[in-house]
């Protein structure tokens, strides 16, 4: 016990602990991933409006100095175009190199002289179709993201910005100034990086938090728990510490003076049983002197009952039969006494069940009571051998064969004997009134009748069905009871082979079979 609610505290801190981290990485992943992507179109929205200012910048300058180029010579022309390349391809350390790509417009193809030419390798075919079909229809610069490949076969993310300019004796052409992103990506790495990071060192922090505020919450359930478990152990004496005016102080108190209460009313109640069990001991021993005396008398008075009056000779035996009926309730109670004291005790021997069941059958067919109801034996073998305490058995029974003759209205009763290699069950089956869902609860109380207005061929005390489920439950085994209005009922004795060992299966269950519909089990 004391355990499993230790278990259960730690399970409590956990579950707590792993919700709010789930929770909490949730919503830190939520808030990183909104926060990256905005810091990496902040950072894009900056590196494009930069690149674009300078591309335009790039194609004025060069432009302006083609213009001055003008009347010069194709060398000397290129020797322009070389130191515009050289100009706008030199960067800082810090900055992404850049590079410049000529494409000639495909309507001047014709033309003699060529300036195409791409700076450091660029691979000119790296500038997308679709960019160089807007360059040639706009004026304005163009731009598109691609990958620049080189013809050393690298690549590298990169923004194409083109222009188209104009080259005196060369014709129309296109610019194009390319801007690797490896700066860029790399400072988006670093701020991805540094939100992982970030949301992992909150996470740890908020579970680390968490588990200190769960701790201080769970310490006094905790220390509750360990109260219960001693208090159910039988140590009333446990109360919870008191230490503060918060709620667990609140919940301490109130704990407290239900435990008070409790131990008042276990010991009120431990009281009266040992004195209702004394009452009833002492009674049941005392009246045993007299009732021996009762009894010479009584017999005395039965045997001369054929000199006697008609009248007098059947109060002889009814005095008798009433005598009869005072000394197995007196042992009953004597019985039902030494369980409530626990000193009941097994004596165990082998022995024959079947031998036994056929030995009570025909005592009862043979008995003084006359009965239309006969009793039929199904065993699966001539014998079973057992390890019991044959007196308590044979009581068990004589009460079940009591009970269901008592009910049977003269029909049919059916005793089965079926054993494992470990149990064996017998099971006693009428065919009578029968018992409902509400019967079934009750029918192994002390004193309880299903009917007691109902006239029975023989009386009873109403404790023969209490006393045979203590008597299979000191065997460790099982008495189990079935059924239906109008259809019957079914008692099922189950016992170890072997006193005190425990049984594995029921051996004998109902079954649809057995009363045409669900059946009720207790």
């Amino acid at each position: 016990m004391r355990g499993i609610r230790k278990t259960l505290a730690q399970s409590l801190a956990t579950k707590v602990i792993l919700s709010t981290t789930l929770l909490s990485l949730g919503v830190i992943s939520l808030t990183g991933s909104a926060l990256n992507s905005r810091l990496s179109d902040g950072i894009r929205s900056v590196s494009l409006d930069s690149a674009l200012t300078e591309a335009r910048f790039t194609f004025f300058n060069a432009q302006y100095q083609l213009i001055l180029s003008q009347g010069k010579t194709v060398e000397e022309r290129k020797q322009v175009i070389a130191g515009l390349v050289v100009e706008a391809t030199t960067q800082d350390v810090n900055e992404d190199s850049r590079d410049i790509i000529l494409l000639k417009f495909p309507n001047e193809e014709s033309a003699q002289v060529s300036y195409e030419m791409a700076s450091a390798l660029v691979d000119p075919k790296s500038v997308p179709e679709s960019l160089r079909e807007r360059v040639r229809a706009s004026k304005e610069s163009q731009y598109e993201y691609a990958q620049n490949r080189y013809l050393n076969s690298l690549t590298t993310d990169a923004l194409f910005v083109g222009e188209p300019i104009k080259i005196p004796g060369g014709g129309m052409y296109e610019m194009y100034v390319v801007f690797t992103l490896n700066t860029q990506a790399e400072t988006l790495t670093l701020i991805r990086n540094s939100l992982i990071f970030t949301g992992f060192a909150l996470i740890f922090l908020i579970g680390l938090i968490t588990w200190l505020v769960v701790r201080q919450v769970v310490r006094p359930v905790r220390d509750a728990a360990r109260v219960a478990t001693q208090f159910t152990d039988g140590d009333f004496s446990q109360r919870m510490k008191v230490e503060s005016q918060d709620e667990m102080a609140t919940l301490a108190q109130s704990y407290n003076e239900m435990a008070e209460s409790i131990e008042r009313q276990i010991s009120r109640l431990e009281n009266l049983s040992r004195v209702q069990q004394r009452f009833v001991s002492d009674v049941s021993h005392e009246l045993r002197t007299p009732l021996t005396t009762l009894r010479m008398a009584s017999e005395v008075i039965y045997n001369q009952r054929t000199s006697f009056d008609p009248v007098v000779a059947r109060s002889s035996e009814l005095l008798a039969a009433q005598i009869d009926r005072f000394e197995r309730l007196l042992e009953d109670l004597l019985e039902v006494s030494r369980f409530d004291a626990e000193v009941a005790v097994l004596e165990p021997v082998d022995f024959d069940v079947v031998n036994l069941v056929k030995r009570c059958v025909a005592d009862f067919e043979l008995g003084e009571v006359p009965t239309d109801s006969g009793i039929r034996i199904e065993s699966e073998s001539p014998s079973v051998q057992i390890k019991a305490d044959i007196r308590r058995v044979e009581r068990i029974l004589r009460n079940l064969l009591s009970n269901a003759l008592d009910h049977a209205d003269g029909k049919e009763i059916v005793v089965t004997i079926l054993a494992t290699e470990t149990e064996m069950a017998i099971g006693v089956r009428d065919f009578g009134p029968g018992l409902d869902q509400s019967a079934l609860i009750r029918v192994f109380d002390r004193f309880w009748r299903a009917d007691p207005s109902r006239a029975r061929i023989r009386g009873g005390t109403g404790l023969g069905l209490s006393i045979s489920l203590e008597d299979a439950r000191l065997h460790n085994g099982e008495l189990d009871a079935w059924g239906r209005p109008d259809k019957g009922a079914h008692f099922v004795l189950t016992l170890p082979r072997v006193a005190g060992e425990q049984i594995q299966s029921r051996p004998i269950k109902a079954t649809p079979l057995d009363f045409h519909e669900e059946n009720f089990y207790l």
